[in-house]
């Protein structure tokens, strides 16, 4: 995708510095990318994407869960399979510092969308696109300063609105502190394109504009050969997304039903083709 491709490039020529996790870092401020998902679903191309956790973890999040034993169910159909989860580890290594066991990853994103202080942010978006669908407050976050040193990791994507347009397309922009280009920001994207799709189908819009804003916007000094082989390669035409339709008499019991019903394994990309995985060791 030109647009990320070329985000990989305005980071590359940024501040070279020491990070917390020793590894060192290239990295700018600030940082801007949009998509039009009416041509097609932005699923990168020049490396293949984990769209099999993408879609198990989104699912998570909605659920409100926060145990990565339900996200390893999701994600390969088994709480006791061997097999690791995009999480395991940040509950090996913070979650067990924490004194956490049992796949508790603490109030991470999933804990906050549906109960940030008792507060399901969830249903209210979906309440609030119902019945003021030009309002200006469609917003959820995760970051809770009160329970930030409780999490395993603090949210990196951290908040996200929702716009509705008089065509009646939904838009969503989602912002995060901290990006880590090459592993982290393909998933985003996709995971985002994803949840606008399933908001606009339970409020019945169409999904219009995924808009992104980064902060710390970084490349890590061990991916640089492999960002590098990500500009070099082709793109693909984009794939088509695949949802199944949700039952409900509401737009909340869709939204529910999306959580709890539907196997994340129907969800699909169709027509997705890609180059293949380019192996990168994940800074923690």
């Amino acid at each position: 995708m030109k647009q990320y491709k070329d985000l990989i490039t305005q980071v590359l020529t940024g501040d070279r510095v020491e990070d917390r996790t020793g590894v060192g870092t290239r990295r700018v401020f600030g940082t801007r990318m949009e998509f039009d998902l009416s041509e097609g679903f932005p699923a990168v191309t020049e490396k293949a994407l984990a769209w099999n956790a993408v879609r198990a973890e989104l699912i998570w999040f909605m659920r409100g869960s926060t145990n990565v034993n339900e996200l390893r169910y999701l994600t390969h159909g088994s709480t006791t399979s061997i097999k690791k989860t995009i999480w395991d580890d940040n509950y090996n290594k913070q979650a067990k510092a924490l004194g956490y066991s049992n796949g508790n990853l603490g109030p991470i994103y999933g804990k906050q969308w549906r109960s940030f202080n008792g507060v399901d942010q969830m249903e209210k978006l979906i309440e609030g696109l119902v019945k003021d669908p030009y309002g200006r407050r469609h917003i959820v976050t995760a970051w809770n300063p009160s329970d930030l040193d409780k999490m395993a990791l603090p949210p990196c994507h951290y908040t996200f609105q929702c716009f509705v347009s008089k065509d009646g397309k939904l838009s969503l922009m989602w912002s995060q502190r901290s990006i880590d280009v090459f592993l982290d920001l393909p998933f985003n994207i996709a995971s985002y394109a994803l949840l606008t799709h399933i908001i606009a189908e339970c409020v019945g819009l169409k999904p219009g504009k995924l808009i992104f804003t980064g902060g710390d916007t970084h490349i890590y000094n061990n991916h640089l050969d492999q960002c590098g082989q990500v500009l070099q390669n082709e793109p693909y035409p984009l794939p088509t997304l695949k949802l199944p339709k949700a039952v409900g008499s509401t737009p909340w019991q869709k939204f529910l039903n999306y959580c709890h019903c539907i196997d994340p394994r129907d969800i699909q990309l169709e027509n997705y083709k890609s180059h293949g995985k380019i192996e990168a060791k994940m800074a923690v």
